[in-house]
């Protein structure tokens, strides 16, 4: 770290949360700043670009009442770090780690980098063990492993914010341990004030807050800050994770705010965009955020991300979910039409898949049965899907017993094992499947074992005969 550097009367202009400097010192990529007011107020940033000519300043505050000629920017020789201590649990902070709660900032026995620090490749374990969210078409069909990265995929108006405090409130460790070591870090990107009271107050209430850190960034806030919310608490999760020693599920809603940040900071620096408007480097700026999931070889904590972005015009080939599906394993997409037929969480089980979920689900980890009962209501509710597109051409009347047999599964799938009133354990979502898969012909039954169809089904799993 080097001394700190003030300049005055550098500013040449103001473009929204940019301010435009002339270069006239040695300064570095992503360094701290502080921009001082002639009426006192100091505001915080960071550089953004640097050339031969100019250094370009983020300002996290907005730029408000900022006399250009007065100004005066103190480089602080570093990047932004973030200070974290054992009081951080149960805390609210703001975009950029300042308490919302009215509390002191916590004690401080670790200051980390807010932009992390990349992980040796030969150093990560791979993801094993199974987080249980209490939601079924998660749980049992597209389970979430310890240091896994899965999105959630959703459009404008479905209820993704509902399913995200869900998911706080009731996801835990199987087996030992339970609660005890395993924390929730809760990021709002972006949101409106009252979407942020919802946050805070279902966290609050449910008794989750006590185990969780919430980072609430408002739709009001400067782009630049809305840029440094998913860092923020990532630093916070690294922290409990990698110093604590906890097992962290970090939830960031929206991502899609966040690269419409990224998009309006890009243009305003001038530069070259690319497809919709967003910047070139946005895939690498993506991961930057979504790699910092994982386990470390020696390290007791894991840190697992569920991301959950909306995406425009429900285009799952849009840039925003094109390239987290690239980065991340799987994703969880949720469907219009579920979620007007009545269905919540209305989770498209067929476009949705977690390319983890072997390495956390099974014998050790949560059930023998379980791979194998996923994969059956899997290929059961795809050939359900098939049934439904053939009565919509020659009528119900003119299917087979067989596929009118999957027409009723298919509903029963989304109205009993999908919908959902209240969490759900493995144990009752795999019982629910049970049941479910009773109704079809055991011949049907081909992603199950002799001894599966036996231990659940009874003698009828020889004979071919619908029923249990």
């Amino acid at each position: 770290m080097r001394p700190r550097l003030s300049v005055e009367r550098a500013a040449r202009r103001l473009e929204g949360p940019l301010l435009f400097l002339r270069r006239t010192i040695e300064v570095g990529f992503n360094e701290a700043v502080e921009v001082a007011g002639t009426d006192g107020s100091v505001r915080l940033g960071r550089v953004a670009a640097v050339d031969e000519e100019t250094v370009v300043i983020e300002l996290l505050e907005g730029a408000a009442g900022l006399d250009i000629a007065g100004t005066t920017v103190r480089f602080v020789g570093e990047p932004l770090h973030f200070g974290l201590g054992p009081g951080v649990l149960g805390r609210i902070f703001d975009g950029v780690g300042r308490p919302r709660d009215g509390g002191a900032p916590p004690s401080v026995v670790r200051r980390l980098r807010i932009d992390g620090l990349a992980l040796n490749p030969v150093a990560r374990a791979t993801p094993r063990d199974f987080i249980e969210t209490g939601v079924t078409a998660i749980d049992l069909m597209n389970s979430l492993v310890r240091g896994q990265k899965l999105p959630l995929f959703s459009g404008g108006g479905l209820p993704h914010d509902r399913i995200a405090v869900a998911v706080a409130r009731h996801a835990r460790l199987r087996g030992g341990g339970g609660r005890e070591n395993f924390a929730i870090v809760f990021a709002g990107i972006g949101v409106p004030h009252d979407t942020a009271e919802y946050f805070r107050r279902s966290l609050e209430e449910s008794g989750a807050l006590g185990r969780a850190v919430l980072f609430l960034n408002l739709a009001g806030d400067t782009s630049t800050q809305r840029l440094l919310t998913p860092r923020f608490a990532l630093t916070a999760a690294e922290y409990l994770a990698f110093v604590e020693g906890r097992h962290v599920l970090v939830i960031l809603t929206d991502m899609t705010a966040y690269c419409e940040a990224l998009r309006e900071v890009a243009g305003a620096r001038g530069e070259v965009p690319a497809r919709k408007g967003f910047p070139g480097y946005m895939y690498s700026d993506l991961a930057s955020l979504y790699e910092r999931a994982g386990c470390v070889r020696g390290q007791r904590g894991t840190l697992t991300q569920l991301p959950i972005l909306t995406m425009p015009s429900d285009d799952i080939s849009h840039p925003v979910p094109d390239l987290s599906g690239y980065i991340t394993e799987g994703q969880i997409v949720l469907s219009r039409a579920l979620d007007r037929a009545g269905v919540w969480p209305p989770v498209d089980v067929l476009p949705s898949l977690s390319r983890l979920m072997k390495a956390g689900t099974g014998k050790g980890f949560t059930d023998p049965d379980h791979p194998a009962l996923a994969s059956q209501l899997y290929a059961s509710y795809a050939r359900a899907a098939q049934a439904r597109l053939l009565a919509s051409v020659v009528g119900e009347d003119g299917l087979s017993e067989t596929d009118r047999r999957y027409l009723r599964f298919g509903a029963r799938f989304e109205h009993e094992l999908i919908h959902q009133d209240a969490p759900r354990s493995l144990e009752q979502s795999m019982q629910c499947g049970w049941s479910l898969l009773a109704d079809l012909p055991r011949s049907e039954l081909n992603r199950l074992s002799d001894a599966q169809l036996a231990a659940h089904f009874g003698e009828a799993g020889a004979t071919g005969e619908g029923g249990a």
